[in-house]
Parts: C-alpha cells; sequence; structure tokens
C-alpha cells in the first residue's frame, strides 16, 4: 500500500457563507444577549450547510462588545476532529491580534461566548487561550440528550474551575433559542439527512 508523504500543515477555515451570514452585524454587540443571538444563529446555520455540528462561537472585546472572530464547527467540511467551533473561534482570534494569550499585556479583556457549554476538548482550549469570561446560551445534560454527541467526560466542578483562573462564566443566555437549535437538528438526524461525527463511545 503506498502512503501519501508526511504532511506538514492542516487548516482550519471557515466556510464561505459566514462572510455572507454577518455582513449585516454590526462592529460590536454590546450586550451578551446580542452575541449569543448571534452564536445561535450561526450554529443553526452551520449544520444546515453540512460543516459540522450546530454550534459556534465569538471572541469579544468584553468590555466594549467588539467582534474579534466568529467560529463555527467544521469538522465535517475539514476532516479535522478539533475542529470545533471554539477552538476555531479562538485561533482566529489569536491569529488576528498576532498573541497566543488574549490575555496578554496591552490587550483588553476578551470574551468566548459559546452557545452550549465547551466539550472536553474545549474546555481545555478555552482556559489556557487568555480569556477572562466565558458566557454560554445553556450547560447541562441537553446537549448530549438531544444531539446525541458525546461532549466527553467534563469534571463537575468545571465553572469553579474557570473562576479559579479568573474567568467569569455567564449561563443560560437564550437558552431556550439554543435547545430549539438542537431539536431542528435532532429532527435531522432522526430522518438521516445529517451525519453525527462522534467517534468511538465509551463502555
Amino acid at each position: 500500500m503506498n502512503f501519501p508523504p508526511l504532511a506538514t500543515s492542516f487548516t482550519l477555515e471557515l466556510p464561505a457563507w459566514v462572510a455572507d451570514e454577518i455582513a449585516d452585524v454590526p462592529d460590536a454587540l454590546p450586550t451578551v444577549e446580542e452575541r449569543v443571538a448571534l452564536v445561535n444563529r450561526l450554529a443553526d446555520r452551520n449544520w444546515r450547510e453540512g460543516n459540522g455540528g450546530p454550534f459556534a462561537a465569538l471572541v469579544a472585546e468584553r468590555d466594549t462588545g467588539r467582534i474579534v472572530s466568529v467560529g463555527v464547527n467544521v469538522v465535517l467540511s475539514t476532516g479535522i476532529s478539533s475542529g470545533h467551533a471554539e477552538v476555531t473561534a479562538l485561533g482566529l482570534a489569536q491569529a488576528r491580534l498576532g498573541a497566543w494569550d488574549l490575555g496578554g499585556d496591552g490587550l483588553p479583556a476578551h470574551e468566548l461566548v459559546v452557545n452550549w457549554r465547551p466539550c472536553v476538548q474545549c474546555y481545555g482550549a478555552a482556559m489556557w487561550s487568555g480569556i477572562t469570561s466565558l458566557v454560554l446560551a445553556g450547560h447541562g445534560p441537553e446537549c448530549e440528550e438531544i444531539t446525541t454527541f458525546d461532549e466527553g467526560p467534563m469534571i463537575e466542578t468545571w465553572p469553579e474551575a474557570f473562576e479559579g483562573r479568573g474567568i467569569s462564566v455567564t449561563r443560560n443566555v437564550a437558552k431556550a433559542e439554543a435547545i430549539a437549535v438542537f431539536e431542528a437538528y435532532r429532527a435531522s438526524v432522526d430522518s438521516g439527512a445529517v451525519t453525527v461525527y462522534n467517534a468511538r463511545a465509551a463502555e
């Protein structure tokens, strides 16, 4: 069997439709409600476009609401399992600012906004990114129960772990709207129209 040469790079790139979807969005969204509404909107379109799961995120300047980056789940469109919305949004923010630490000297405080509690992978990505606040549309078992995604073995004290590192956590902003996105997604899963890309579940 002939193997291709070793890869030396990979790319997590936003799908082209994202630019059109945010064309009418102001440069700054002053309230967390506005920021969460945008991630719910992006999450809903993302699965319908076939890029990945019903998940989206954004990074904003915490105090001004200036949008630094947006991200959606691109696992299916890229074939990269780590291409989750939080990873995409954080990476694009760091690339734009030229800084691996979003809480570094000379930078404003940055906030990560997500349409659900991060999975076990994105928990670490968010924690080490330098953000100072995390805003979630929802948290709890509904994501896994409705979408059938395996979010991994998260610790029960995850909010305290963020808070202990100076990252404030705000939960349940437009939770009903986030759940409605999951329910629409699940209907398509049940009809066989979309793929749930879980790897191997725990036994």
